[in-house]
């Protein structure tokens, strides 16, 4: 990924009710939700929520498909990915960055 692409994607991230979209439809999965129950969970109107989904669809974070009279969005869990993977690619120059032993197990509990 170049530097300009990954400023595009924070950019669009770094705004409260953008952010606040995107990480309700990473917990909904590849399924995604409808604009209405996009709108109906986080209390956005439809003007401003349009705008808002149509900043993060531009930037390549979501993604959306028509069934019928309805438009899901769903998060690009690749894009995701790669956005991760380089704002990580340089970590602990190189060595692993994982602590010699943990806080959390493996099903997520604390030790």
């Amino acid at each position: 990924m170049e530097s300009k692409t990954a400023v595009t994607l924070l950019a669009a991230l770094a705004q409260d009710t953008r952010l606040a979209i995107y990480r309700l439809l990473v917990q909904q999965g590849p399924t995604g939700m409808s604009v209405g129950q996009i709108s109906e969970a986080l209390g956005v109107v439809g003007a401003t929520l349009s705008f808002h989904l149509k900043e993060l669809s531009h930037a390549g974070l979501v993604l959306s498909r028509q069934e019928g009279r309805f438009i899901y969005y769903a998060a690009n869990y690749a894009e995701m990915n790669a956005l991760l993977g380089f704002l990580t690619e340089n970590c602990c120059r190189g060595e692993p960055c994982e602590p010699a032993s943990s806080s959390i197990s493996c099903d997520g509990t604390c030790r």
